[in-house]
């Protein structure tokens, strides 16, 4: 099979734009999944007689799996390597799209879905890293939120794809068959994305970890050319030759604080609400009066805004900065959420008022917490331990999203709409006190470079715990 070669011939960013637009597909995949649950959880409650709690189950069931997927992800991608590891996730992908589109029960259907969920755990955390540790540092922003735009791609298409097969029978066809058409579907773009995947190469950060320099530099030289590719190579063995990568490490002053913000920040791009948003967005459009189809047609256009204005978060990303992005579109999504609680408790939920406010809310996410998280987290880690500590950050954040919305119809249902959105409001807020308190801004430093800033910090912190002694 043919493969994207790197070659000494000088600096390529259409190589690095290539390659890190295939690995971001498995953001795809990820989008896909978040949108075709929306889709089909209303026939699938008529066809398998869900309570609300069951309800919740058809969705987080797949986030069980997420779960375990990225923590598998760091151990397995620092022993077998990043390619490897996304391709067997591909195959994982395939497998639960194939059989969450044929069950007879809801057992099977759950089974399924996990099994889905191992590789949408594994691709959430590796597509992201991968980018980070192929691109220059200048653009590394926008090609890490590639994955981000490939997610946002995916939910949108799945958008129209579940409205297209929802139309296309009545409603008892609907109940018994459209739901297993739109799972079943994401086999292709599962294919697609282990098929490209040989052709990319290995992560060179990886490969010098391994010992195999002299690999990781024809690939740095193509995306640097000779002078800088050298010089990177020299930096990055560096960065290994430091410390031993030890579990241990995680805990250590400095790093320990990177973690700190690295799971905190996933945790909260979760519990501010989005794929509560996003998984359910018919069923809430459809509790304002919308009719079925009337829903699903307004759910692409909450698809439409993530996908322009992710677009928008990828230019502004190496240009405005990571942290401003953040307070911006936290400081936006916590006015729309109190506002749409605000709308609920005073009886004026209108379809078409929820619908406007709901697009402000994820036009905000699609501009700050969408894309930039996944950045933050692919780029703020030490090299000795990012593949462990993404992991852990991106267990973290899966681990986030099935606390949502597993919760979220008995909470919608006990506490209601009101009170649900300001929850999600105050989250929203939270956000914006965190980032600007501890989040720092790495707009155009090596990963080198931040590992230093972590450094110092961890020399800071020893040198205060001496005094204080």
């Amino acid at each position: 099979m043919t493969t994207l070669r790197a070659t000494a011939s000088g600096p390529s960013m259409r190589f690095v734009t290539l390659v890190s637009m295939i690995a971001a597909l498995g953001g795809l995949l990820f989008g896909f999944d978040t949108a075709v649950v929306s889709g089909a959880i209303g026939f699938m409650q008529d066809r398998f007689d869900l309570s609300e709690f069951e309800k919740g189950w058809a969705v987080s069931s797949l986030i069980i799996g997420c779960i375990v997927g990225a923590a598998a992800s760091g151990w397995l991608s620092d022993g077998l390597g990043r390619k490897k590891v996304l391709i067997g996730a591909a195959l994982l992908f395939i497998i639960g799209s194939i059989f969450s589109a044929t069950p007879d029960t809801f057992t099977g259907y759950v089974m399924a879905r996990m099994v889905g969920g191992l590789g949408i755990g594994i691709t959430s955390t590796l597509c992201p890293l991968y980018n980070a540790e192929i691109a220059p540092a200048r653009y590394r922003g926008r090609l890490v939120a590639f994955n981000q735009f490939a997610v946002v791609t995916g939910i949108f298409i799945t958008y129209f794809i579940n409205s297209g097969i929802a139309g296309s029978g009545g409603d008892a066809w609907d109940v018994s068959t459209a739901w297993r058409w739109m799972f079943g579907i994401g086999a292709i773009p599962g294919v697609v994305f282990m098929v490209l995947m040989f052709l990319v190469p290995e992560s060179p950060r990886w490969l010098i970890k391994q010992g195999r320099a002299e690999e990781a530099l024809a690939i740095l030289l193509r995306i640097h050319g000779e002078e800088a590719a050298k010089q990177e190579v020299l930096e990055i063995k560096a960065s290994f030759a430091q410390k031993q990568a030890r579990f241990g490490e995680l805990f250590k002053p400095g790093v320990r604080f990177a973690l700190f913000v690295g799971v905190v920040i996933a945790v909260l791009q979760q519990v501010t609400g989005i794929n509560a948003i996003m998984y359910y967005a018919p069923e809430i459009l459809k509790s304002t009066g919308a009719g079925t189809n009337a829903a699903l047609i307004q759910t692409i256009l909450v698809g439409f805004i993530n996908f322009i204005f992710t677009i928008l978060s990828i230019w502004l990303i190496d240009k405005a900065g990571r942290k401003a992005l953040l307070l911006v579109g936290s400081s936006l999504m916590t006015a729309s959420l109190l506002a749409i609680g605000i709308v609920f408790h005073t009886g004026h939920a209108t379809g078409s008022l929820v619908l406007v406010l709901m697009l402000v809310y994820v036009a905000a996410f699609a501009i700050s917490l969408g894309p930039v998280v996944w950045v933050l987290l692919s780029e703020i880690f030490p090299n000795r331990i990012r593949g462990r500590a993404t992991a852990i950050a991106s267990m973290a954040l899966w681990a986030a999203d099935y606390a949502v919305s597993q919760s979220f119809p008995p909470l919608l249902d006990s506490a209601g709409p009101a009170a649900t959105y300001w929850i999600f409001g105050a989250l929203s807020l939270v956000t914006v006190l965190f980032t600007w308190r501890f989040v720092p801004e790495t707009k155009g430093k090596s990963l080198e470079e931040i590992e230093h800033l972590w450094d110092e910090q961890g020399a800071a912190a020893q040198a205060r715990a001496r005094a204080a002694e």
